[in-house]
């Protein structure tokens, strides 16, 4: 299928720029989460700052701080974050037509390949994707950075809640992909394996069979 031609000019700029920034602009608020949560769950603000600069994709970073956070190991939250994140992949193999990078521009290209920037740059072409990476980087660093202040502020995290947003904010980010019978059939099915595990396993091992089960 061939990647839709966008329309040239000012304007078209314009309007690539401010979806973008718009998209950005809400990824943030999810990163003020992010940050806050992955304080809450025990990661220093350097770590957490850190994660999201070179880890760059939400729902990984969301599920490593979960399954850390509950008690799981750090290698079964990696390995958990690793096949959420291995989508992105599949957008950079069919982006790569599309951006035609070499060398440096195709490491920094390969930073940007997530949800968002991949469905800009397959409807908006490469200008869309560009704008749409930066903007999303730049406010969910901004948003994880303020959010791990504001969380480190804070004397008693589970107070608030924060101990139990990480599953909760995971669940906000799983539930509009839930459309159809055999997705929710299949989130069943992951949930159910998950709950079957969880007196049987270690920590953070229910998460990676669950996954497990989706991947069937």
């Amino acid at each position: 299928m061939e990647v839709a031609s966008v329309a040239e000019g000012p304007t078209a700029a314009s309007g690539v720029l401010r979806d973008a920034a718009g998209i950005g602009l809400a990824v943030g608020a999810f990163g003020l989460s992010y940050g806050a949560i992955a304080v809450a769950s025990g990661f220093t603000v350097l770590q957490t700052c850190a994660l999201s600069a070179l880890m760059f994709t939400g729902a990984s970073q969301f599920a490593l701080v979960g399954v850390t956070g509950g008690g799981g190991s750090l290698v079964a939250g990696a390995l958990t974050a690793l096949l959420l994140g291995g989508r992105n992949a599949l957008y950079g193999l069919r982006l790569s037509s599309l951006l035609r990078v070499h060398g440096a521009r195709r490491a920094v290209a390969a930073q940007f390949v997530i949800d968002e920037s991949a469905a800009m740059g397959l409807a908006r072409g490469r200008a869309g994707f560009w704008a749409t990476g930066v903007a999303v980087f730049a406010c969910w660093n901004a948003g994880t950075a303020a959010g791990a202040l504001g969380g480190e502020a804070l004397s008693d995290p589970s107070a608030f809640g924060l101990d139990a947003a990480a599953p909760a904010a995971f669940f906000a980010l799983l539930a509009p992909r839930l459309v159809g019978r055999s997705a929710r059939t299949t989130a069943l099915a992951a949930a159910a394996a998950a709950l079957i595990a969880a007196p049987l396993t270690p920590a953070g091992v229910p998460v990676l069979v669950a996954a497990l089960v989706a991947l069937r």
